[in-house]
């Protein structure tokens, strides 16, 4: 399956690089750090034979743009979730099935919140919603998620830090964190790096915004009772047993229609365990 690349204009001054490819309806594929679009590689082939798939670098990562934060709203995941419904809408869908994985989690997440009229179907890989996420957190069990607290800092030093080793440290993660090494071969390690390279600030605005403006957000919406009404699948690690979790109570009031996997492979399932991954993407676009 052969995917056209675009630029798609998303909001002002952001257009955001597109893969495209299949027909049918549509799915929206969202990628986590320290990646790009291609993580979706082959869940993206497999789901073209009968879907639309739109597999979008996020704003801040890859090909996309990387608007400055000056008012530490630019890489909210509400503004970025913003972005993936205006992306789709110019490609004519105004309602769409998506899947996150990681950042691009957080993403889908805050777009079936604040647009749940336009996701019909959402699945979650590999992360916590943000509240529950930093809940989690404490003690020595917490230095598992240093890089949240690094980048959680204010703008200066951990763009300096992260800037003068950026291979070392985005590579840190590409290789404690998957199981199966040979799942990300050498040429897709290196075009990781590249766009993480190029991306530090944007990056660490995201994980910054994760630490401040996300909490607000998804503080209201906790408050107010908000909660994902379409069909959701979560598949994660079992962070639960490591940090002393139970993993479906922490989503069950967030997602009421949940379905909630443990998965045995590492971090990077898409591309790890694509079948497994492709299983359960077919299986939610089913209920």
């Amino acid at each position: 399956m052969n995917f056209d690349l675009q630029r798609v204009p998303v909001a002002d001054h952001v257009s955001l690089n597109v893969a495209v490819a299949g027909s049918g309806s549509p799915v929206v594929l969202l990628h986590g750090f320290p990646q790009t679009h291609l993580m979706w590689r082959h869940v993206a082939a497999d789901l073209a034979a009968d879907h639309t798939v739109l597999c979008p670098d996020l704003r801040g990562y890859g090909d996309s743009d990387k608007p400055a934060d000056t008012d530490g709203k630019a890489y909210s995941k509400r503004t970025m979730a913003a972005d993936i419904v205006a992306l789709a809408r110019a490609f004519g869908h105004e309602r769409f099935a998506l899947a996150g994985h990681d950042r691009g989690a957080l993403v889908a997440i805050r777009a079936g919140l604040d647009h749940p009229e336009a996701v019909s179907h959402l699945a979650i890989l590999d992360v916590l919603p943000t509240l529950d996420m930093w809940n989690v957190l404490h003690g020595t069990s917490a230095a598992v998620a240093f890089h949240l607290y690094l980048m959680a800092q204010p703008t200066g030093l951990p763009e300096q830090l992260i800037g003068a080793a950026p291979d070392a440290f985005f590579g840190y993660f590409l290789d404690l964190w998957a199981n199966d090494p040979a799942a990300i071969p050498a040429d897709v390690r290196a075009a990781y790096l590249e766009a993480s390279r190029n991306a530090v600030p944007s990056i660490v605005a995201d994980y910054r915004a994760s630490a401040t403006i996300d909490v607000e957000h998804d503080t209201a919406d906790r408050d107010a009772g908000n909660h994902l009404r379409m069909p959701v699948t979560v598949m994660q690690q079992d962070w639960g047993a490591a940090l002393g979790y139970d993993a479906t109570a922490l989503w069950r009031p967030w997602a009421p229609d949940l379905v909630h996997r443990t998965v045995t492979c590492g971090h990077f399932m898409a591309e790890e365990a694509p079948a497994e991954v492709v299983k359960a993407l077919r299986g939610l676009l089913d209920r």
